[in-house]
């Protein structure tokens, strides 16, 4: 049985990247959003079918999550050259174009390991999404089948829940009432 990440330190890492402006290379570590909120996920291969749905619309929503004092990370065990190209590659060629955030290099797959998405006798991720507190906690995870993609809408929707600090009942929105604990 996996080990429980909700509402524990989130693992630390420290990864090389792929900047979304295509233009080189860089470096994230969990450290780097202290003060924010972290939208993390990984995604299994780069050049791949659903992937790109995920992590182009997840770019395009980048100023509603900014908004929210909330950065974006994605992670694959791609290289940074690989990220590099596949961003560097037009959408209509099966690329991502330009994006507003980088994509990490796990080529260890140390950083899937400890987050519990490693699919270790095929050498790649689930598509597994976190939200981290501004503190290093890990608030929220989704974990799904490679070939489901997941929803920006329901991210956000998460994100702003755990953001309101009250108790939110089921399909709760922004604006909605919280639950009275008795």
């Amino acid at each position: 049985m996996a080990e429980r990440l909700v509402g524990r330190p989130a693992p630390d890492f420290t990864l090389e990247t792929a900047l979304g402006d295509g233009s080189g290379f860089g470096k994230a570590s969990l450290s780097d959003y202290k003060g924010k909120w972290l939208v993390f996920f990984f995604y299994p291969l780069d050049f791949t079918f659903v992937c790109p749905t995920e992590i182009v619309a997840l770019s395009e929503a980048a100023d509603q999550f900014k908004a929210l004092n909330t950065e974006i990370l994605g992670a694959s065990v791609d290289s940074i050259h690989s990220h590099r190209a596949w961003i560097n590659t037009p959408k209509n060629d099966n690329g991502l174009g330009k994006l507003n955030f980088p994509l990490a290099a796990d080529i260890t797959k140390s950083v899937a390991r400890d987050y519990g998405v490693l699919i270790e006798e095929e050498g790649i991720a689930l598509r597994g999404l976190f939200i981290i507190d501004p503190e290093g906690e890990l608030k929220y995870q989704v974990v799904n089948h490679n070939d489901v993609g997941r929803s920006v809408e329901e991210t956000l929707r998460v994100l702003q829940a755990l953001q309101s600090g009250g108790l939110c009942p089921i399909n709760w929105k922004p604006g909605d009432k919280h639950l009275v604990a008795k």
